[in-house]
Protein backbone atom coordinates (compact mmCIF):
# COMPACT_ATOMS: atom_id res chain seq x y z
CA UNK A 1 0.00 0.00 0.00
CA UNK A 2 2.90 1.99 0.77
CA UNK A 3 4.79 1.73 -2.32
CA UNK A 4 1.11 2.44 -4.00
CA UNK A 5 0.31 5.62 -2.51
CA UNK A 6 4.03 6.82 -3.25
CA UNK A 7 3.71 6.33 -6.79
CA UNK A 8 0.33 7.97 -6.84
CA UNK A 9 1.96 11.27 -5.25
CA UNK A 10 4.19 10.70 -7.67
CA UNK A 11 2.08 10.58 -10.91
CA UNK A 12 0.52 14.26 -9.06
CA UNK A 13 3.58 15.83 -8.61
CA UNK A 14 4.87 14.57 -12.42
CA UNK A 15 1.55 16.20 -13.35
CA UNK A 16 1.32 19.21 -11.40
CA UNK A 17 5.23 20.08 -12.72
CA UNK A 18 4.01 18.80 -16.21
CA UNK A 19 1.51 21.52 -16.69
CA UNK A 20 2.41 24.85 -16.54
CA UNK A 21 5.03 23.53 -19.58
CA UNK A 22 2.58 21.95 -21.31
CA UNK A 23 0.47 25.04 -21.30
CA UNK A 24 3.48 27.52 -21.92
CA UNK A 25 4.13 25.67 -25.08
CA UNK A 26 0.29 26.02 -26.09
CA UNK A 27 0.36 29.40 -25.52
CA UNK A 28 3.04 30.25 -27.20
CA UNK A 29 3.72 31.03 -30.53
CA UNK A 30 3.01 28.47 -33.74
CA UNK A 31 6.25 26.85 -34.18
CA UNK A 32 6.90 26.48 -38.50
CA UNK A 33 9.61 25.36 -41.01
CA UNK A 34 8.77 26.39 -44.78
CA UNK A 35 9.80 24.12 -47.67
CA UNK A 36 9.64 25.64 -50.63
CA UNK A 37 10.54 25.81 -54.34
CA UNK A 38 10.80 30.17 -53.97
CA UNK A 39 11.13 30.92 -57.28
CA UNK A 40 10.71 35.22 -57.01
CA UNK A 41 9.77 38.02 -57.14
CA UNK A 42 6.73 37.77 -55.45
CA UNK A 43 3.91 34.93 -56.93
CA UNK A 44 2.43 32.18 -55.05
CA UNK A 45 5.44 31.04 -53.56
CA UNK A 46 6.43 34.09 -51.80
CA UNK A 47 3.29 35.39 -51.32
CA UNK A 48 2.65 31.62 -49.10
CA UNK A 49 6.03 32.79 -47.21
CA UNK A 50 4.90 36.22 -46.33
CA UNK A 51 1.22 34.87 -44.86
CA UNK A 52 3.34 33.17 -42.29
CA UNK A 53 5.90 35.39 -41.91
CA UNK A 54 2.90 37.72 -41.25
CA UNK A 55 0.69 35.92 -38.75
CA UNK A 56 1.65 37.36 -35.36
CA UNK A 57 1.33 34.09 -33.54
CA UNK A 58 3.64 32.47 -35.67
CA UNK A 59 7.64 32.19 -35.35
CA UNK A 60 9.00 30.71 -38.63
CA UNK A 61 11.98 28.88 -37.31
CA UNK A 62 13.63 28.57 -41.26
CA UNK A 63 13.15 28.44 -44.43
CA UNK A 64 14.39 25.59 -46.85
CA UNK A 65 14.49 25.60 -50.70
CA UNK A 66 14.50 22.90 -53.28
CA UNK A 67 14.46 23.38 -57.15
CA UNK A 68 10.93 22.95 -58.58
CA UNK A 69 9.15 26.43 -60.22
CA UNK A 70 13.07 27.55 -60.68
CA UNK A 71 16.23 26.15 -60.02
CA UNK A 72 16.97 25.97 -55.64
CA UNK A 73 19.83 28.26 -56.04
CA UNK A 74 18.30 31.07 -57.83
CA UNK A 75 14.89 30.83 -55.38
CA UNK A 76 17.61 30.75 -52.78
CA UNK A 77 18.74 34.51 -54.06
CA UNK A 78 15.09 35.51 -54.23
CA UNK A 79 14.29 33.80 -50.97
CA UNK A 80 16.81 35.63 -49.17
CA UNK A 81 16.41 39.20 -50.84
CA UNK A 82 12.98 39.27 -49.89
CA UNK A 83 13.58 38.79 -46.49
CA UNK A 84 16.29 41.82 -46.42
CA UNK A 85 13.46 43.74 -47.90
CA UNK A 86 11.02 43.14 -46.07
CA UNK A 87 13.46 43.08 -42.86
CA UNK A 88 13.50 40.53 -42.01
CA UNK A 89 17.02 39.15 -41.57
CA UNK A 90 16.78 37.09 -38.77
CA UNK A 91 14.80 34.65 -40.60
CA UNK A 92 17.43 31.35 -41.58
CA UNK A 93 17.23 30.08 -44.90
CA UNK A 94 19.16 26.98 -46.12
CA UNK A 95 19.96 25.17 -49.54
CA UNK A 96 18.27 21.88 -50.31
CA UNK A 97 18.04 19.30 -53.30
CA UNK A 98 18.85 20.88 -56.58
CA UNK A 99 17.49 17.67 -58.25
CA UNK A 100 14.86 15.43 -57.96
CA UNK A 101 15.35 11.59 -56.39
CA UNK A 102 15.10 9.96 -59.76
CA UNK A 103 13.23 11.86 -62.26
CA UNK A 104 15.28 14.27 -64.59
CA UNK A 105 15.42 16.75 -67.18
CA UNK A 106 16.50 14.74 -70.22
CA UNK A 107 14.34 12.07 -69.77
CA UNK A 108 11.70 13.81 -69.07
CA UNK A 109 11.69 16.46 -72.02
CA UNK A 110 12.32 13.19 -73.96
CA UNK A 111 9.53 11.64 -73.05
CA UNK A 112 7.33 14.53 -74.38
CA UNK A 113 7.80 12.98 -77.70
CA UNK A 114 5.72 9.85 -76.63
CA UNK A 115 3.27 10.90 -74.02
CA UNK A 116 2.45 14.54 -75.05
CA UNK A 117 3.04 18.09 -74.31
CA UNK A 118 3.43 18.74 -70.29
CA UNK A 119 2.06 22.24 -69.31
CA UNK A 120 4.25 23.51 -66.71
CA UNK A 121 7.86 21.99 -66.33
CA UNK A 122 9.30 24.25 -63.34
CA UNK A 123 12.82 24.55 -63.83
CA UNK A 124 13.45 22.83 -66.59
CA UNK A 125 11.61 25.03 -68.92
CA UNK A 126 8.34 26.61 -67.58
CA UNK A 127 5.18 26.98 -70.16
CA UNK A 128 8.27 26.56 -72.58
CA UNK A 129 7.05 30.14 -73.89
CA UNK A 130 10.60 31.84 -72.85
CA UNK A 131 13.23 29.02 -72.69
CA UNK A 132 15.95 31.72 -72.04
CA UNK A 133 14.34 32.57 -68.55
CA UNK A 134 14.87 28.57 -67.58
CA UNK A 135 18.68 27.61 -68.44
CA UNK A 136 19.67 23.99 -68.04
CA UNK A 137 22.76 25.02 -65.80
CA UNK A 138 21.45 25.32 -62.27
CA UNK A 139 24.23 27.44 -61.08
CA UNK A 140 22.95 29.86 -64.06
CA UNK A 141 22.72 33.25 -62.38
CA UNK A 142 19.67 35.46 -63.66
CA UNK A 143 18.45 39.26 -63.29
CA UNK A 144 17.00 39.97 -60.31
CA UNK A 145 14.90 42.77 -60.77
CA UNK A 146 14.34 43.43 -57.10
CA UNK A 147 18.17 43.30 -56.56
CA UNK A 148 20.88 40.72 -55.26
CA UNK A 149 20.46 39.96 -51.17
CA UNK A 150 23.62 40.73 -49.16
CA UNK A 151 22.87 38.00 -47.14
CA UNK A 152 23.58 34.51 -47.39
CA UNK A 153 22.02 31.18 -46.80
CA UNK A 154 23.05 29.11 -43.85
CA UNK A 155 25.52 26.37 -44.12
CA UNK A 156 23.73 23.24 -42.92
CA UNK A 157 21.69 21.30 -45.66
CA UNK A 158 17.80 21.65 -45.84
CA UNK A 159 17.21 17.92 -44.78
CA UNK A 160 19.24 18.22 -41.54
CA UNK A 161 17.55 21.90 -41.02
CA UNK A 162 14.36 19.93 -41.08
CA UNK A 163 15.35 17.49 -38.52
CA UNK A 164 17.43 19.43 -36.14
CA UNK A 165 14.05 21.89 -36.07
CA UNK A 166 11.78 18.75 -35.11
CA UNK A 167 13.87 17.40 -32.20
CA UNK A 168 14.97 20.87 -31.37
CA UNK A 169 10.80 20.82 -30.57
CA UNK A 170 9.49 17.25 -30.38
CA UNK A 171 5.33 17.53 -31.42
CA UNK A 172 5.53 21.41 -31.63
CA UNK A 173 7.02 21.87 -35.15
CA UNK A 174 4.76 21.93 -38.54
CA UNK A 175 5.96 21.09 -41.45
CA UNK A 176 4.93 23.89 -44.14
CA UNK A 177 5.44 22.21 -47.06
CA UNK A 178 4.88 24.19 -50.79
CA UNK A 179 7.32 22.47 -53.73
CA UNK A 180 8.45 19.17 -54.48
CA UNK A 181 8.93 16.84 -51.46
CA UNK A 182 12.61 16.10 -52.56
CA UNK A 183 13.74 18.08 -49.35
CA UNK A 184 11.30 16.02 -46.56
CA UNK A 185 11.96 12.86 -48.53
CA UNK A 186 15.53 13.14 -47.47
CA UNK A 187 15.07 13.88 -44.05
CA UNK A 188 13.06 11.14 -43.76
CA UNK A 189 15.03 8.53 -45.07
CA UNK A 190 18.27 10.01 -43.27
CA UNK A 191 16.25 10.36 -39.92
CA UNK A 192 13.07 7.60 -39.76
CA UNK A 193 11.93 9.52 -36.91
CA UNK A 194 11.85 12.77 -38.60
CA UNK A 195 7.75 12.61 -39.79
CA UNK A 196 6.41 11.20 -36.40
CA UNK A 197 8.24 14.07 -34.46
CA UNK A 198 6.52 16.72 -36.08
CA UNK A 199 3.61 18.05 -35.33
CA UNK A 200 1.57 18.33 -38.69
CA UNK A 201 2.51 18.58 -42.31
CA UNK A 202 0.72 21.02 -44.28
CA UNK A 203 1.38 20.50 -48.13
CA UNK A 204 0.46 22.06 -51.25
CA UNK A 205 0.43 19.22 -53.87
CA UNK A 206 -1.90 16.40 -55.62
CA UNK A 207 -5.14 16.81 -57.42
CA UNK A 208 -7.70 14.86 -57.13
CA UNK A 209 -10.51 15.84 -59.42
CA UNK A 210 -10.61 19.58 -59.66
CA UNK A 211 -13.63 21.00 -61.75
CA UNK A 212 -12.20 23.27 -64.13
CA UNK A 213 -11.83 24.41 -68.09
CA UNK A 214 -8.41 24.88 -67.89
CA UNK A 215 -6.54 22.60 -70.71
CA UNK A 216 -3.69 21.68 -67.50
CA UNK A 217 -6.15 19.85 -65.91
CA UNK A 218 -9.20 18.68 -68.12
CA UNK A 219 -7.66 15.98 -69.78
CA UNK A 220 -5.02 15.26 -67.03
CA UNK A 221 -6.82 15.72 -63.86
CA UNK A 222 -4.95 13.71 -61.36
CA UNK A 223 -1.55 15.80 -62.54
CA UNK A 224 -0.18 18.12 -60.20
CA UNK A 225 3.29 19.61 -60.55
CA UNK A 226 4.42 19.46 -56.91
CA UNK A 227 3.85 15.67 -56.46
CA UNK A 228 4.78 15.19 -60.59
CA UNK A 229 8.52 16.76 -60.61
CA UNK A 230 9.22 14.26 -57.55
CA UNK A 231 7.17 10.84 -57.41
CA UNK A 232 9.49 8.92 -55.34
CA UNK A 233 9.70 11.57 -52.83
CA UNK A 234 5.95 12.32 -52.51
CA UNK A 235 5.56 8.66 -51.98
CA UNK A 236 8.28 8.20 -48.90
CA UNK A 237 6.37 11.54 -47.93
CA UNK A 238 2.80 10.46 -48.11
CA UNK A 239 3.70 7.53 -46.47
CA UNK A 240 5.51 8.25 -43.67
CA UNK A 241 4.11 8.31 -39.96
CA UNK A 242 3.11 11.65 -39.73
CA UNK A 243 0.44 12.64 -36.82
CA UNK A 244 -1.32 14.60 -39.24
CA UNK A 245 -1.61 15.49 -42.29
CA UNK A 246 -3.67 18.32 -43.98
CA UNK A 247 -3.12 18.41 -47.81
CA UNK A 248 -3.87 22.17 -50.29
CA UNK A 249 -5.17 20.30 -53.53
CA UNK A 250 -5.46 21.12 -57.61
CA UNK A 251 -9.29 20.85 -56.00
CA UNK A 252 -9.11 23.90 -53.87
CA UNK A 253 -6.56 26.11 -55.38
CA UNK A 254 -8.77 26.54 -58.66
CA UNK A 255 -10.82 28.39 -56.63
CA UNK A 256 -8.75 31.04 -55.80
CA UNK A 257 -7.44 33.83 -58.17
CA UNK A 258 -4.65 36.48 -57.26
CA UNK A 259 -5.90 39.57 -58.70
CA UNK A 260 -5.25 43.07 -59.51
CA UNK A 261 -8.09 44.12 -57.37
CA UNK A 262 -5.97 42.21 -54.49
CA UNK A 263 -2.94 43.64 -55.45
CA UNK A 264 -4.34 47.30 -55.02
CA UNK A 265 -6.12 46.69 -51.93
CA UNK A 266 -2.76 45.73 -50.21
CA UNK A 267 -0.39 48.42 -52.14
CA UNK A 268 -1.87 51.12 -49.81
CA UNK A 269 -0.51 50.06 -47.26
CA UNK A 270 2.78 50.90 -46.06
CA UNK A 271 3.92 47.27 -44.46
CA UNK A 272 7.27 46.39 -46.04
CA UNK A 273 5.39 43.10 -46.86
CA UNK A 274 2.65 44.93 -48.91
CA UNK A 275 5.09 47.30 -50.17
CA UNK A 276 7.39 44.01 -51.24
CA UNK A 277 4.19 42.74 -53.21
CA UNK A 278 3.70 46.34 -54.90
CA UNK A 279 7.05 46.87 -56.06
CA UNK A 280 7.14 43.30 -57.69
CA UNK A 281 4.61 41.26 -57.86
CA UNK A 282 3.47 40.76 -61.33
CA UNK A 283 1.90 37.53 -61.29
CA UNK A 284 -2.16 36.86 -61.44
CA UNK A 285 -2.72 33.49 -61.48
CA UNK A 286 -4.18 30.59 -58.65
CA UNK A 287 -3.41 30.93 -54.93
CA UNK A 288 -1.57 27.40 -54.79
CA UNK A 289 0.11 27.88 -51.39
CA UNK A 290 -1.62 30.67 -50.26
CA UNK A 291 -4.39 28.81 -49.32
CA UNK A 292 -2.39 26.50 -47.39
CA UNK A 293 -1.09 28.84 -45.42
CA UNK A 294 -3.97 30.74 -44.93
CA UNK A 295 -5.67 27.60 -44.53
CA UNK A 296 -3.56 26.82 -41.42
CA UNK A 297 -3.66 29.92 -39.91
CA UNK A 298 -7.42 29.99 -40.10
CA UNK A 299 -8.68 26.42 -40.90
CA UNK A 300 -12.80 27.91 -40.71
CA UNK A 301 -11.76 29.18 -44.49
CA UNK A 302 -12.19 25.67 -45.90
CA UNK A 303 -15.54 24.73 -46.22
CA UNK A 304 -14.98 21.24 -47.05
CA UNK A 305 -12.63 18.13 -46.68
CA UNK A 306 -12.13 14.68 -47.66
CA UNK A 307 -10.43 12.14 -45.52
CA UNK A 308 -8.38 10.38 -48.17
CA UNK A 309 -4.85 8.21 -48.66
CA UNK A 310 -2.21 9.78 -51.06
CA UNK A 311 -0.10 8.44 -52.83
CA UNK A 312 2.16 8.95 -56.13
CA UNK A 313 2.24 6.77 -59.18
CA UNK A 314 5.84 5.53 -59.58
CA UNK A 315 5.15 3.56 -63.06
CA UNK A 316 7.57 4.85 -65.74
CA UNK A 317 4.78 5.74 -68.23
CA UNK A 318 2.29 8.39 -69.16
CA UNK A 319 0.98 8.69 -65.98
CA UNK A 320 4.85 8.91 -64.00
CA UNK A 321 4.30 11.30 -61.50
CA UNK A 322 0.19 11.37 -61.34
CA UNK A 323 -1.87 11.12 -57.88
CA UNK A 324 -3.28 8.39 -56.44
CA UNK A 325 -6.08 8.77 -53.68
CA UNK A 326 -7.99 6.13 -52.16
CA UNK A 327 -10.66 6.59 -49.65
CA UNK A 328 -10.80 4.24 -46.12
CA UNK A 329 -12.61 1.68 -48.00
CA UNK A 330 -10.58 1.25 -50.94
CA UNK A 331 -6.88 1.82 -49.93
CA UNK A 332 -4.19 -0.78 -50.23
CA UNK A 333 -2.76 -2.33 -47.12
CA UNK A 334 0.93 -0.56 -47.98
CA UNK A 335 -0.69 3.08 -47.97
CA UNK A 336 0.03 5.90 -45.60
CA UNK A 337 -1.70 7.54 -42.84
CA UNK A 338 -4.92 9.74 -43.15
CA UNK A 339 -4.49 12.89 -45.61
CA UNK A 340 -7.26 15.98 -45.15
CA UNK A 341 -7.71 17.17 -48.16
CA UNK A 342 -9.32 20.97 -48.63
CA UNK A 343 -11.71 20.68 -51.23
CA UNK A 344 -13.82 23.74 -50.66
CA UNK A 345 -13.00 27.13 -50.03
CA UNK A 346 -14.91 30.39 -48.74
CA UNK A 347 -13.44 32.87 -51.45
CA UNK A 348 -14.57 36.15 -50.49
CA UNK A 349 -13.66 35.53 -46.60
CA UNK A 350 -9.95 34.19 -47.88
CA UNK A 351 -9.34 37.19 -50.14
CA UNK A 352 -10.12 39.29 -46.77
CA UNK A 353 -8.05 37.17 -44.77
CA UNK A 354 -4.77 37.47 -47.46
CA UNK A 355 -5.23 40.96 -48.02
CA UNK A 356 -5.39 42.12 -44.06
CA UNK A 357 -2.70 40.12 -43.55
CA UNK A 358 -0.19 41.34 -45.95
CA UNK A 359 -1.49 44.94 -45.12
CA UNK A 360 -0.36 44.37 -41.50
CA UNK A 361 3.00 45.77 -39.94
CA UNK A 362 5.52 42.67 -40.70
CA UNK A 363 6.36 41.63 -37.20
CA UNK A 364 9.97 42.16 -35.39
CA UNK A 365 10.72 43.71 -38.88
CA UNK A 366 13.65 45.47 -38.73
CA UNK A 367 15.36 47.66 -41.09
CA UNK A 368 13.30 46.92 -44.07
CA UNK A 369 15.51 47.52 -47.43
CA UNK A 370 12.33 48.05 -48.83
CA UNK A 371 11.66 51.89 -50.34
CA UNK A 372 8.48 53.48 -49.14
CA UNK A 373 6.42 54.37 -52.04
CA UNK A 374 3.85 57.28 -51.26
Amino acid sequence: MGRYLSACWLCLALICTAGPAMAAADSGPRLVVIDQDGSGPGGSNMRSMLALIQAPDVKVLGISMVTGNAWMKAETEHTLRMLELIGRRDIPVYEGAVHPLVRSRVRTLAEQRFYGHIAWLGAWGGDGSDPDAYPADPNARQPMPEGRPSISAQHEDAAHFLIDAVHAHPGQVTVFAAGPLTNLALAQRIDPSFARTAKQLVVMGGSISPVSDDAEFTTTPSHEFNVWFDPEAAHIVFTADWRKIIDTPVDISLQSWYSDRMQSAIAKSHSPAAQYLAAYDNERYYMWDEIAALAWLHPDLVKKTRTLYLDADLSHGPSYGNTLAWTKQSKPETAGPAVIVQMKLDRQAFDRAFIDLMRAPTPNASRPAIERSD
